[in-house]
């Protein structure tokens, strides 16, 4: 397997930084999706719900890669669905009849987008000695 990944034995995550966090940022995500289904905004809650796990998920799918590339795709994936994680949380944010996210929501996004970066970039240039990816 390419990727390491250290459990305790309570089945959360141990050592790995991303997998800790995303996993963190889940169940912050479930705790806020609650509220939305409270004031009954089901449609947005169930989006949010959706792609703010599924981060977790690709970063947990990762550590277990068949390949470099493998692993870098399914870290890409995790970073799509932040990036769709983001967007929900903004109409939430802006919109006045929602209930807002807490701020400690866009600061983990934030550093979950910006690990997924470096994970991407390094894992990538590590393969080639050199980062061609403009992203």
């Amino acid at each position: 397997m390419f990727g390491r990944n250290t459990i305790k034995s309570d089945s959360t995550p141990a050592d790995n930084p991303i997998v800790r966090i995303s996993f963190d940022f889940a169940l912050q995500i479930l705790a806020y999706v609650q509220e939305l289904e409270q004031v009954r905004r089901f449609v947005i809650a169930q989006q949010l719900l959706r792609s703010g796990t599924s981060i977790g998920a690709n970063v947990r799918e990762a550590q277990h890669a068949e390949s470099r590339a493998d692993f870098v795709h399914k870290c890409k994936v995790a970073a799509k669905e932040a990036a769709e994680t983001e967007y929900w949380l903004l109409l939430c944010k802006h919109a006045p009849s929602y209930p807002k996210p807490p701020a400690t929501l866009f600061a983990t996004l934030l550093d979950i987008q910006r690990l997924l970066s470096r994970i991407i970039s390094s894992t990538k240039y590590n393969a080639t000695g050199t980062s061609n990816d403009p992203h």
